[in-house]
Formats: C-alpha cells, structure tokens, sequence
C-alpha cells in the first residue's frame, strides 16, 4: 500500500516505515503528525485518485529531526556597473518517517 501526498509545496510518494524530507513542519522530534493531503491512494488493485483529495484518507507520520538543506547561493552581477550582489540561504527542512497510511481505498 502505498499513497501520494501533498506537503510544502511538493508531492511524495510514501509506503509505511519510509523516511522522507519535507519543508518545515511544526512540532517536535518525536511528535505524531497527520497529514491529510491524500492526492492518491493504492492498495494492491484498488486505486483512488482523489479531486483534488481522497476524502477520509490520511497519511500517519512521525517527526524523527529538524534539519537544514545545503547552502544555495544567489549571485547576481550587473556588467559594466561595478554592481554585485551575493546572497546566502539554507531551507528549514524536517525529517519523518510514515508510521501508517488510512483510509478506503
């Protein structure tokens, strides 16, 4: 059984026990969240795609670590200007691993 999920922005897909990185979510490590964007749902044969989501289903997760991504850097030079600017930035990410998928599929 697997389901796609819909949180910060982006799109996951995740069984139970699978650890992925999403954009920050509120709490702290050890904290049961729940996330309700349920965008598809499959259990073996059964398939239900959601408009936009699947009504009743949710995706059980667990907060493992709050984490920051990779410095990304912003360089913009103007030529000929003698202007340059140079920016730095790392995305507040967190770390969960799906305890559990429900739902009807």
């Amino acid at each position: 059984m697997f389901a796609v999920i819909k949180t910060g922005g982006k799109q996951y897909k995740v069984a139970a026990e699978d650890r992925i990185t999403v954009m920050s979510v509120p709490g702290e490590p050890g904290d049961a969240v729940a996330i309700e964007n349920v965008l598809m749902l499959v259990d073996g044969s059964s398939t239900t795609i959601g408009a936009p989501f699947v009504q009743g289903a949710s995706v059980n997760a667990e907060i493992i670590e709050h984490t920051r991504g990779p410095k990304v850097i912003a360089f913009k030079k103007r030529r000929r200007k003698n202007s340059k600017r140079k920016r730095g930035h790392r995305q507040d990410l967190t770390v969960i691993r799906i305890t559990g998928i429900t739902g009807a599929a």
